[in-house]
């Protein structure tokens, strides 16, 4: 007798359902099963009807994409490809991506990357590190502390402009060398321990490059000393004499070496009987370890013209109005005072390095005036008259320089065209393609038709590079031209280029290396410099032949860059294809955007990282009391 199956009691029935429920059920259960073990369908890399009609119709054309291969649950798995390290970074036009490598010298990213939204960008170059000594006085007043931190931060700025990678040593570093106790226990004068320990932190850094946090790099990018200094081959250990102990660089074995023997001096084995003599070391021009070497363990350099030194010394017989202020009183004054003097300086090499003056980049000038404002801006910025306390100096390796004249201010001119010349500083603006269509065309919006039938692909390249490479240059070599004027090493340092959608530009003062002016005077200059803020040079001459719209017109200019700037962003569905339809009728344009937005954005990161390294130290911004593109007419 079958048994009865019951559920509380009360008997059930198994019944099995219909066929046509059972066929339904099975194939529910096979569409589960097969997007767990296969996922979703993808269109992707399958052919379109239109390309295999081409393909049937013309056989000598690339083959056919390959249909993706099946995942099989049961094979080997397989790694993702490695993605580089700090390669992405999120913008509010979308994630911004790069990958670093030697073939960055091609037109098309996408051909290395495969990937169209990555950027192809040059392997960043090793920035060899730099360091300095300092280490605050004992129960130091808070505003003395607080205007030393500001002058190793300008340090810091302006050795990072150059190509450096800027480290503030400490005591922390020194007592980590073996040698710190048996330094302890000589019981030294404060002058002569404060060069030793200086030494001994450097010796635990494996050697490299030690500079006074008074000793700027005043000179151009391309300086011998400069560059030789960022090779990172030091041969032999080598002192500047005209610095005195200013600047060394060495290798790691150099360094311990000559630590050693300064150690195992005779003055040493009875340091209290030699107390004198010891002392007596610091007036040597080298310093204390300087004194307890002989000329047989470090060369000497006599070329010192890229690095200025503010020694005491050449601060009370140069600069007596800030050395009068040094003192215990005026002491936090004085030193704010020298570094808005260092600043200055700075910013005067600068000036004078670019003889020729600055020019800002406008190709296609009839509709893009309001392109223009932020590259003018910054123009403005780095041809007006630093603010100093002595207007009328020079720096300590330049002393037969010209001095700012607010009445007669570097030469700031508009161009059509990028030229090529190291005495002309330039900055330039690329608009994404969308962008210029806009303001070119004068439209509120773009479609299909109108971009096929009434628009020139390609402007702005073909408009930037015209005087450097002529008429008859294809797209290729231009854009290729063109990334190297962004970041080949020597060619970055003449030029400045800003993407348009970006209406804030980080780092300025970290790119240049001094603060650019913040405030300016609001009296017409004068023949006479005086202390404080200067006026600003007056806006650039029209260009030639360009005609000056009305305010009228400028303000549409403004409207359809920020509908642009919205567009651009916009996830919309409707929106999202016309950009990217204009993005690929424009290839060049497209890329030399992405090229100059992927660029800018990797080297914000590396100095956001770096500065997040650095924040426990002196000099960060954080200690000074300054955040990243704080103040300012031009940033956020």
């Amino acid at each position: 007798m079958p048994a009865q199956h019951t559920i509380f009691g009360r008997p059930v029935r198994l019944q099995m359902p219909p066929r046509r429920f059972q066929l339904l059920g099975a194939i529910v259960v096979f569409l589960i099963v097969t997007l767990t073990l296969f996922g979703p369908p993808s269109s992707v890399d399958i052919p379109t009807v239109e390309e295999v009609k081409d393909t049937i119709k013309n056989p000598h054309l690339p083959k056919l994409p390959s249909l993706p291969s099946v995942h099989s649950p049961f094979g080997p798995s397989a790694h993702k490809p490695p993605i580089q390290p700090n390669s992405t970074t999120s913008s509010s036009y979308g994630v911004v991506e790069w990958f670093s490598d030697f073939k960055w010298r091609n037109p098309f990213s996408s051909s290395v990357t495969l990937d169209e939204n990555r950027a192809l960008l040059p392997p960043r170059k090793e920035r060899p590190p730099i360091y300095t000594y300092y280490e605050p006085r004992h129960k130091q007043d808070k505003a003395v502390e607080e205007a030393e931190q500001r002058l190793l931060l300008a340090w810091r700025r302006a050795w990072w402009a150059q190509g450096f990678r800027p480290q503030v040593l400490s005591l922390a570093e020194a007592i980590k060398n073996p040698y710190y106790g048996r330094v302890q226990r000589m019981q030294l004068d404060a002058k002569a321990e404060t060069e030793i320990m200086r030494w001994l932190a450097w010796g635990f850094m494996k050697g490299g490059i030690l500079v006074d946090w008074l000793a700027f790099p005043m000179a151009p990018y391309d300086d011998p000393l400069l560059t030789f200094m960022r090779r990172k081959e030091y041969p032999k250990l080598t002192r500047i004499q005209p610095l005195n102990n200013a600047v060394f660089f060495g290798e790691d074995a150099q360094v311990e070496k000559v630590i050693k023997k300064a150690l195992d001096n005779p003055l040493f084995k009875d340091p209290n009987a030699n107390k004198d003599k010891i002392a007596e070391l610091g007036s040597n021009e080298g310093g204390a370890m300087i004194g307890l070497l002989t000329e047989e363990d470090m060369d000497v350099d006599s070329k010192a013209d890229g690095v200025a030194y503010y020694s005491s010394e050449a601060i009370s017989s140069t600069y007596k109005t800030v050395s009068e202020k040094l003192t215990n009183t005026t002491q936090a004054k004085g030193l704010n005072e020298l570094a808005t003097l260092i600043n200055s300086h700075l910013h005067l090499t600068f000036q004078s390095t670019f003889t020729d003056g600055l020019a800002v980049v406008k190709p296609l000038p009839e509709h893009t005036t309001a392109l223009m404002y932020e590259a003018i801006d910054i123009a403005r910025n780095l041809t007006q008259c630093p603010a100093s306390p002595i207007p009328d100096s020079c720096p300590p390796n330049r002393p037969k320089c010209k001095p700012c004249n607010p009445s007669h201010t570097q030469s700031l001119q508009l161009m059509t065209s990028f030229q090529n010349t190291s005495t002309l500083y330039s900055i330039g603006v690329i608009p994404h393609p969308y962008t210029l269509c806009l303001l070119h065309y004068t439209r509120d919006a773009i479609d299909g038709n109108f971009l096929r039938r009434e628009t020139q692909r390609d402007q702005w390249v073909l408009a930037a590079t015209k005087d450097l490479l002529g008429d008859d240059a294809s797209g290729e070599h231009r854009v290729l031209h063109l990334k190297e004027m962004i970041a080949s090493p020597y060619l970055r340092s003449n030029s400045l280029w800003l993407t348009a959608e970006r209406e804030s530009q980080h780092d300025l003062d970290w790119i240049f290396g001094f603060q650019l002016p913040r405030i300016a005077a609001d009296s017409a200059p004068s023949s006479s410099v005086s202390p404080g803020p200067q006026p600003r040079p007056d806006m650039p001459e029209p260009l030639k032949g360009v005609e000056v719209p009305e305010e009228r017109w400028i303000v549409n200019e403004e409207t359809r860059l920020h509908k642009a700037r919205e567009a651009i962003k916009s996830t919309d569905k409707n929106m999202r294809p016309i950009v990217d339809m204009v993005e690929k009728w424009n290839l060049y344009d497209t890329e030399a955007w992405r090229f100059a937005r992927a660029w800018s954005a990797r080297r914000r990161v590396e100095r956001e990282k770096w500065e997040e390294e650095e924040t426990k130290f002196a000099g960060t911004e954080r200690k000074a009391g300054v955040q990243s593109g704080d103040g300012g007419r031009w940033n956020d």
